[in-house]
């Protein structure tokens, strides 16, 4: 899949939006638990934030609707989050101290190496990966010319 004719296009991911029943409560697990930074506040009711998680930007703002199938993976669409870590056990070691719940077993990953899945407070899916070292994937460059 790699494209064959680049152009002068260059297309990276700034954010993705994560639309929540409680906005403020989203936003602060997301500070809190994950150590997201926030990066702008409209200062509204409902609020809209964006929170920066290490190279990724978080868009915060709340739903019109509650969510059909939050939380199950196999629906079609944006499913999950996946948080690279160094070592998958530190990492659940630390987000259990801060509440994190973990219902599954680690498990292998696509690709190489290992994932575990847990839930925000609203029910969305995140997961750790740990890649093997001198792993190839996520050595690969991240934005795309057309």
């Amino acid at each position: 899949m790699q494209n064959k004719n680049p152009s002068d296009v260059n297309f990276s991911i700034e954010h993705v939006a994560i639309l929540a029943t409680d906005p403020v409560a989203l936003g602060n697990w997301y500070e809190h638990v994950l150590g997201a930074q926030l990066v702008w506040d409209n200062k509204q009711s409902p609020p809209t934030y964006l929170l920066a998680l290490s190279n990724l930007w978080l868009e915060i703002h709340a739903a019109e609707a509650p969510p059909v199938g939050r939380g199950n993976n196999k629906l079609p669409g944006f499913r999950h989050v996946a948080l690279r870590v160094d070592s998958i056990e530190a990492a659940k070691a630390e987000l259990a101290k801060r509440g994190v719940k973990f219902e599954e077993e680690i498990r292998p990953a696509a690709g190489s190496g290992r994932v575990l899945f847990f839930e925000d407070c609203e029910g969305n899916l995140l997961h750790l990966v740990e890649r093997p070292s001198g792993s190839q994937i996520g050595k690969a460059r991240w934005s795309i010319q057309l």
